[in-house]
Order: structure tokens, then C-alpha cells, then sequence
């Protein structure tokens, strides 16, 4: 297995692994090919993928906004679990993250999703019990539940 830097290249590749992971939460506008080539333009060096005989098994896209580190759509093939895919990414987008001074990241997981809750647990990300997570729709969108 590899890690490499994540390229618009990799994207149906990318989208298709989102789909085949129960708990993923996915927009037509946001995680459209265009979404996602916007973000990795802004963030070309904290997006990552997991790659085996040319086969991308693992994915994690993080950025941030000069303060804070954001990480979304953490993911391993589901026939590629439990072998450490995706704690290699997250450290290898955390590491990333570091070599931009960031100090901070953050993320949102569905509160049903156990496994991915567990997961970030396990990763040391810690639950924010005083913060109510709020969000404003701008344009409207789909979202596409996995």
C-alpha cells in the first residue's frame, strides 16, 4: 500500500469508495467533482489517498483556514478494513496539517455512525459535549446518504 497526495485525477475513483461506506454523508454540490477540485486547489497538501495496485482503497481530505484543521470523508474500502488504512491517513493528514502550523483539527461524525465514532476515539479526537454544531445551507443541495 501507498499514500500519496489526493488529485482530481483520483476523483470517480474517491467518489465511488464514499459509496461503498455505510455512514458517509455526501452532497451533490459540496462533493461534486467540481467541489472537490476546488477544495484540493485550496488544500493540495493535506489530501490523501490510499492506493494498492492502482486501486484507491483509502481516502481522507483535510484542510484548514490558517487556524484550525478540518477533516472530512475519512474512509477505507470496506474489503480493505481493520489494517490500518485509515489511521495512516489521518496521520499522514494530521502530520500535514503540523507542517503548516496548525495546532487544532476538527470534524463532524453522524451521531449513528458507532464505527466511525469509535474510530476518531481510538485516533484521540475527543466528543465537545458544550458545543452545539450549527450549519446555514447557502445554495441548495442533495444530500446523498450511503
Amino acid at each position: 500500500m501507498k499514500i500519496r497526495s489526493m488529485n482530481i485525477s483520483d476523483y470517480e475513483q474517491v467518489y465511488q469508495l464514499w459509496l461503498s461506506c455505510s455512514g458517509m454523508g455526501l452532497n451533490n454540490l459540496d462533493d461534486s467533482k467540481e467541489g472537490i477540485e476546488r477544495f484540493l486547489k485550496r488544500n493540495p497538501e493535506t489530501c490523501f489517498v490510499a492506493e494498492s495496485d492502482q486501486k484507491i482503497i483509502g481516502v481522507i481530505i483535510a484542510g484548514n483556514d490558517g487556524r484550525r484543521g478540518y477533516i472530512y470523508h475519512t474512509a477505507a474500502a470496506p474489503d480493505h478494513r481493520n489494517q490500518g488504512i485509515a489511521a495512516k491517513l489521518v496521520n499522514e493528514a494530521v502530520k500535514a496539517l503540523k507542517t503548516l502550523g496548525i495546532n487544532k483539527a476538527a470534524l463532524v461524525v453522524f451521531a449513528e455512525n458507532s464505527d466511525g465514532n469509535a474510530f476518531w476515539e481510538k485516533m484521540g479526537f475527543t466528543s465537545r459535549e458544550d458545543l452545539v454544531y450549527r450549519n446555514k445551507t447557502l445554495t441548495e443541495m442533495i444530500r446523498i446518504d450511503t
